[in-house]
């Protein structure tokens, strides 16, 4: 069995949004001196990491207000709260990730053809700099719950600013030792690849949440067959997971019990089944005994049968 930790977004809420500012200080701090340098140096990698780190702090910035934003309680139509508007910021965060990877793909291999004159010392330098704060950077969002995809699309923008700036360093100490002015070309195309890979990872997990598709790790057949195995169940059907947000799981089910059971009971056994093998806390279960009447005309999905 697989289970989901569930996010708690109280106290580890204002924790994340705590560890996400420091991670933002340090970020346009020294994006601001990057900018400068790239130009002076004529580095497109430096200008490309430069860029990663805008995104890095639009990304920060659009996680703190989705936090903010996903915290108010549930009114009016929003029977589930805003919880969702965190997978909006995620999937925000990765489209990003895949435009930037697409305009750098076409720089550096323009970059590749005519390689300008780039300053190696200064990039070797800068890039050094560069992952001594990146790394403080990702150890802050460390320490804040990335079982929130929001957080996680944050992150995933810093730890590829960091290999960006690995990758810049090698790049300024080629250029610095030989004078191969292309590798500053390459070091920009092997920055875009993680940003292709981050940002499809990204959108692909956002986009799950979104298809309403059962979470990663449980398989509905599997929850399908153990509520059936429950004692006194004899059928289930229209069994619907998903998630309401990263981190919590919804379950909806239409359970038949044979005719002298007691629903009540049976149900209660469900859901602490549920929430022991699954972490599923929020189930909806519609408990009947079976043929009483026909429930349902159009049952979705496969039944599942007690053996």
């Amino acid at each position: 069995m697989s289970g989901h930790a569930g996010h708690d977004h109280g106290v580890s809420a204002d924790a994340d949004k705590r560890w996400l500012s420091l991670a933002l200080a340090l970020i346009v701090g020294f994006m601001a001196i990057e900018v400068t340098i790239g130009i002076i140096a004529s580095s497109l990698a430096l200008i490309t990491d430069a860029a990663h780190m805008l995104t890095d702090a639009a990304a920060i910035v659009l996680a703190l207000v989705a936090i903010k934003i996903a915290a108010k309680p549930a009114k009016g139509g929003y029977t589930w709260g805003l919880k969702r508007v965190e997978i909006l910021s995620a999937q925000a965060n990765g489209i990003t990730l895949l435009l930037l990877a697409a305009f750098f793909v076409y720089e550096g291999i323009s970059r590749l053809i005519t390689p300008p004159d780039v300053d190696g010392r200064l990039v070797f330098f800068t890039a050094l700099a560069g992952c001594a704060v990146n790394l403080a950077a990702t150890w802050c969002i460390r320490r804040a719950n990335r079982t929130s995809l929001n957080v996680e699309g944050a992150y995933q923008h810093i730890l590829n600013d960091l290999y960006a700036f690995i990758t810049t360093a090698i790049a300024g100490a080629i250029i610095w030792a030989t004078g191969w002015g292309q590798a500053d070309a390459i070091a920009a195309l092997v920055v875009a690849a993680l940003m292709l890979k981050a940002g499809w990872g990204l959108v692909k997990a956002s986009g799950r949440i979104f298809l309403e598709a059962a979470p990663e790790g449980i398989d509905p057949a599997e929850v399908g067959r153990d509520v059936a195995a429950v004692p006194s169940v004899t059928e289930v059907h229209d069994l619907h997971i998903w998630e309401i947000t990263s981190g919590q799981p919804a379950l909806s089910a239409h359970v038949l019990v044979d005719a002298a059971s007691d629903c009540h009971a049976v149900r209660s056994k469900i859901s602490g089944m549920l929430h022991d093998e699954y972490d599923i806390e929020h189930a909806t279960l519609q408990v009947d005994h079976d043929g009483a009447e026909d429930h349902c005309d159009e049952p979705h999905g496969e039944a599942y049968r007690s053996e």
